[in-house]
């Protein structure tokens, strides 16, 4: 998994609550297990027109947002189902980071084990950070996550909390595959005294 260290990049508002996991990646793209090609479904109700085309009102499709890595949403974002994809189809789009002052647990969870940093804020505070979204072109902000600081176009800056071991495992890149491999010398030394103490449960090795 790739480390998340620190992020400048544009932040895109979407000034909606109770964003649910159908909204981000709808039911009739969920029939994949790739991770790569969802970020074209991403939010597709609202990115496209019942004929297709792109929906110019739609923040991801203004040009100043269509490179957007961070986005700033109302209240409960990624409700509902517990579909893995929603995570999926955001992190193949590009965005890295999602800046709410809430977040269903399934989601909140699984966008972490992708890679992907949600932050929880007053409400005081994303007021502020949607503000700074709604500049367009101008709307960077940057994350410092070893010092848990989110920092606007115009120098201001917020702090924010994160669970000590999610912040560890996106700063040094380990998802649930690579915090098992950290302990492969402990894993192997169990094993080996196991075969030792219990040879009937050896597993043989492979011709």
């Amino acid at each position: 998994m790739e480390k998340f260290t620190k992020l400048t990049g544009v932040a895109a508002p979407i000034d909606m609550i109770n964003i649910d996991t159908d909204m981000v990646i709808p039911k009739q793209f969920l029939k994949t297990i790739k991770r790569e090609g969802l970020g074209k479904h991403l939010f597709h109700e609202m990115r496209y027109l019942d004929d297709g085309s792109e929906n110019p009102d739609f923040v991801l499709n203004k040009p100043a947002y269509r490179n957007a890595e961070i986005i700033v949403a109302g209240d409960n974002f990624g409700c509902g189902s517990s579909r893995e994809h929603a995570p999926w189809a955001l992190k193949d789009f590009g965005i890295k980071c999602v800046i709410s002052t809430s977040f269903a647990d399934i989601f909140y969870n699984n966008s972490f084990k992708n890679g992907m940093l949600l932050i929880k804020v007053s409400k005081e505070n994303l007021e502020k950070l949607m503000d700074d979204a709604e500049r367009g072109a101008n709307a960077t902000l940057t994350i410092d996550l070893e010092n848990q600081t989110i920092s606007g176009p115009d120098g201001g800056q917020i702090t924010f909390e994160i669970d000590p071991f999610k912040k560890h495992c996106l700063l040094n890149g380990l998802d649930d595959i690579g915090l098992t491999e950290q302990k492969a010398g402990k894993i192997g030394k169990f094993e080996h005294d196991r075969d030792t103490a219990q040879p009937w449960l050896a597993i043989p090795a492979a011709e």
